[in-house]
């Protein structure tokens, strides 16, 4: 079998390797192939090929616009999020002053 080790999943159960094969695909087209803006040459060692995941992920995970998201950059849209629950009551309880 040359060496070669199953994944996790199993066709048609709840491992299924979908969801993986098309982040993998987004990596491919979006950061490895040529042209990319996150190559800046030919990738000849490991740390070239580090140096463009890591960016990739970077931008994938906090700029990237989101459709779901309202086309915000996931980084933005938590930051709002975030800024939205905690903004200070200006009703009820908040207003009132001890007698």
């Amino acid at each position: 079998m040359e060496g070669l080790v199953a994944s996790i999943g199993s066709v048609g159960d709840a491992y299924d390797n979908a969801a993986a094969e098309t982040v993998m695909g987004l990596y491919k087209n979006e950061a490895v192939q040529k042209g990319s803006p996150f190559r800046s040459g030919p990738l000849k060692t490991l740390a070239d090929v580090e140096e463009l995941t890591f960016d990739w992920v970077d931008w994938y995970n906090n700029e990237r616009l989101h459709s779901a998201l309202g086309n915000v950059p996931p980084e933005e849209y938590e930051a709002a999020y975030y800024d939205e629950i905690n903004v200070p009551s200006t009703g009820g309880a908040a207003n009132k002053t001890a007698a």
